[in-house]
């Protein structure tokens, strides 16, 4: 008969001991601070919800993400969030229903069907700020600004931002000679910036408009603030809105001039999030890793299927991911009481338990010693007064 593990956990799912989940408990708490002192408060979603709802123009992606089960008491699908984003969105449209920019911040479990990548967790703990009811480049700017700040306060000192706008391939994809299903293709190619391919695509299916090839020049569109000028002067006349998405990128990266040990970089081949983007996207990265653990973007109109549209922008991270890039602190003082002793004790320890000290009290018939109980001082009654004292 084949023995159970009953400890073993299914893959990508894991449990967080000390000291790291106080660790990651701390962070938590210094981030949302952070994000309240910017004016974003705080929502708490709930963490299933019907599908419809939960997918709401998320597109593919997330569909596959997310785990679906029956509801024993409506009958209907539901799914586990694997994304707090939409019902954040839904949120701002269908309950607050303000029309003013409102500014919100959540942090919770998600769940993923699967990891990101071999090794990945499937359960990030998702900490996010999202701007609403404003449409401006300004929104974009905050959004990126508050998102370097929290990566900073999670003691993160270098920082490489990448930036991309989703409407450049947008605008280009309209003016382009190739039908849906050629597009499909060629979508996916630039997303390998697999230029040589796409080129080869192109000569079989004889597509030489200019829109088409400039969609292949997007691959070479990387690198320093120069790329929004060679772009001006490629894509200006082939859709106007190019340069306005153009010149939002470039009053973002101007703003940004100010911040310390950020390295910008503009990449106009960044689709990450195309069905779900509809302008800006950034995605910060950590000297010498080469995946991005803080993203964002804009995603304006989400909240029509609520009842709203509304123009949105917003970034989210994982805090598991984040609390690896943390100076690492030190434990707090644990400080051992005796089970047996006078009023005057207890006194102490209410005392010293107001004031946020740990107080760890031995119990009944207890054998372990302070250093057992990872205590590093304890309280010891010198002529009736009650002393800590170094273990």
């Amino acid at each position: 008969m084949k023995t159970i593990n009953r400890w073993l956990l299914p893959e990508g799912i894991e449990e967080i001991l000390p000291p790291k989940a106080r660790q990651i408990e701390h962070l938590c708490r210094e981030l949302i601070d952070l994000l309240n002192s910017w004016g974003y408060e705080f929502v708490i979603p709930p963490m299933i919800e019907y599908l419809e709802s939960l997918l709401t123009g998320t597109g593919e992606d997330l569909d596959l993400k997310t785990f679906k089960l029956t509801d024993q008491l409506s009958g209907r699908m539901m799914g586990f969030r694997a994304d707090m984003t939409p019902q954040v969105a839904r949120i701002d449209a269908h309950l607050l229903k303000q029309n003013v920019p409102t500014r919100l911040c959540y942090l919770g479990s998600i769940l993923h069907t699967r990891p990101a990548k071999s090794g990945d967790t499937r359960a990030p703990l998702q900490l996010g700020a999202e701007l609403y009811g404003h449409s401006g480049v300004a929104s974009d700017i905050e959004i990126v600004k508050l998102m370097i700040s929290t990566l900073k306060k999670a003691g993160i000192d270098k920082l490489y931002l990448d930036l991309g706008h989703i409407g450049i391939f947008r605008a280009l994809s309209r003016a382009s000679s190739c039908d849906s299903e050629q597009q499909t293709v060629i979508f996916e190619m630039l997303q390998r910036k697999a230029k040589a391919e796409l080129l080869t695509f192109y000569k079989e299916k004889k597509i030489k408009d200019a829109a088409s090839l400039a969609i292949c020049d997007l691959i070479d569109m990387n690198g320093g603030i120069d790329v929004i000028k060679e772009a001006l002067k490629a894509f200006s006349k082939i859709d106007k809105s190019i340069n306005a998405d153009l010149k939002e990128l470039k009053t973002l990266v101007k703003s940004l001039t100010d911040e310390s040990n950020v390295d910008i970089h503009i990449d106009l081949a960044e689709l990450r999030g195309y069905h779900y983007h509809t302008g800006m996207v950034y995605t910060a990265y950590v000297a010498g890793k080469g995946e991005g653990i803080a993203f964002g973007g804009r995603y304006d109109d989400i909240g029509e299927a609520f009842g709203r549209a509304r123009p949105a922008t917003g970034f989210s991270a994982d805090i598991k991911s984040l609390v690896k890039y943390c100076r690492q602190d030190k434990a707090p003082v644990r400080i051992f009481a005796p089970a047996k002793g006078d009023e005057k004790l207890e006194k102490t320890i209410s005392k010293l338990r107001s004031e946020g000290k740990i107080i760890v009290r031995e119990l009944a018939c207890q054998k372990a010693s302070a250093k057992q109980m990872q205590c590093s001082k304890y309280l010891a009654n010198e002529k009736g007064k009650w002393v800590i004292k170094s273990s």
